[in-house]
């Protein structure tokens, strides 16, 4: 088993994505979190797409316990306070102001709770012009410039996965296992603050690089032309991708597989720099070989000549791909009501190992009469040291 936050208690007042990130990690690695929901629908993600259960909610709460507590009245403040009281981490991603309401100021809990690793989680920062703002992926992403070297500024069509929050929820989790290991020697808690804004930011920071040392303004083109990246229409409609980056061996082993040698002694690609240069150019002169063949007969040439390539999946693609079957990164549970759940396994090996005890995603306040029974169980034996 690799729980190594076995131990470690974490109290979650979070939804949607960013804060329950971060329960998700830490409780991939063991610890016992405690998500704290309002009774009235819990987190608005488990209504994304029907009933209290969706698939946006399952796929940020796996190895969790639900609590269904009223935090607007006088005994859910108090549940909640007897949690912290045994609790190692809190995480919330309330906007400015929100937990100072809740009684739960920063002087609060550094004084009644010295020991807690505090990380809250803003859109834009616990002060400023725009602290008071309501922020989501978008937004962020649109602010920090993350926006602007991905949408198209001639047809702006917005696509793809949450990036701002779940980087966000990654760079806030950093910071809490931080200060989880400083408090092995100091004993003290930590506040840990982390907006979505500065995370985006901080997701590319190539971009900025760029600018201040060169005054490149990165367009959404500016860095696969740089690293050049490459992703072509096969005969088959199929796609394809190409990541030919730096060594000059790729370059000429896929001129070779394209039995275009011609390219080798054009001006306009002798360099790598002329290539970045004539970006464009050059794609359509290999979108031209490229889609003369099935993506097969491709994938089959490039893998024997050693070039960076992939097939570019769908989702249900890569359900069935070799190598992620072989790591086995999907598993199927069972839950009690919801039937049977398709579950992704932490990332990351420990000694080889990352299978843990799994809970599935619970339901709303599935674990309430249990969390307050230990509450109680503490409340008649103060000796007993954690729930």
């Amino acid at each position: 088993m690799t729980e190594i936050l076995k131990g470690i208690r974490v109290v979650e007042l979070g939804t949607m994505i960013t804060a329950p990130l971060v329960g998700l990690i830490l409780g991939d690695f063991g610890a016992d979190v405690i998500k704290v929901e309002r009774p009235d629908g819990g987190d608005p993600f488990r209504s994304f797409r029907g009933g209290l259960y969706s698939p946006h909610f399952i796929a940020f709460n796996r190895n969790k316990r639900s609590v269904e507590l009223d935090l607007q009245t006088d005994a859910g403040k108090a549940a909640l306070r007897a949690l912290l009281a045994e609790a190692d981490v809190l995480l919330d991603n309330y906007r400015s102001g929100v937990m100072e309401r809740l009684g739960l100021s920063a002087e609060f809990i550094e004084t009644e709770y010295p020991k807690l690793i505090w990380c809250s989680i803003t859109g834009f920062g616990a002060d400023g012009p725009y602290a008071g703002r309501p922020a989501y992926d978008a937004v962020a992403g649109a602010l920090s410039g993350l926006a602007s070297v991905t949408l198209d500024p001639e047809k702006p069509q917005a696509s793809g996965p949450t990036i701002a929050d779940n980087v966000t929820g990654m760079y806030a989790a950093c910071g809490v296992l931080g200060a989880l290991y400083e408090r092995e020697n100091t004993g003290r808690g930590r506040r840990i603050e982390v907006n979505m804004l500065e995370a985006a930011v901080s997701f590319v920071p190539d971009a900025f690089s760029n600018f201040t040392r060169m005054q490149i303004d990165n367009q959404p083109r500016t860095r696969v032309a740089t690293s050049q990246t490459y992703a072509f229409r096969c005969a088959d409609g199929k796609l394809l991708a190409l990541h030919l980056s730096s060594p000059q061996k790729f370059w000429e082993s896929l001129l070779d597989v394209i039995e275009r040698p011609d390219l080798k002694t054009d001006t306009r690609f002798a360099t790598r720099d002329a290539r970045v240069r004539n970006y464009a150019i050059l794609e359509e002169e290999l979108a031209k070989a490229i889609e003369s063949k099935d993506r097969l007969h491709w994938m089959t040439k490039l893998d024997r000549a050693d070039v960076p390539f992939a097939p570019v999946q769908t989702v249900s693609e890569v359900l069935d791909d070799p190598q992620i079957k072989h790591l086995e990164t999907f598993y199927q549970q069972r839950h009690p009501t919801e039937g049977l759940l398709t579950l992704i396994r932490r990332p990351i090996l420990i000694d080889g190992n990352r299978d843990i005890q799994s809970r599935p995603p619970p339901m709303l306040g599935e674990h309430t009469r249990e969390i307050l029974q230990e509450l109680s169980a503490l409340k008649s034996n103060p000796k007993k040291q954690k729930l």
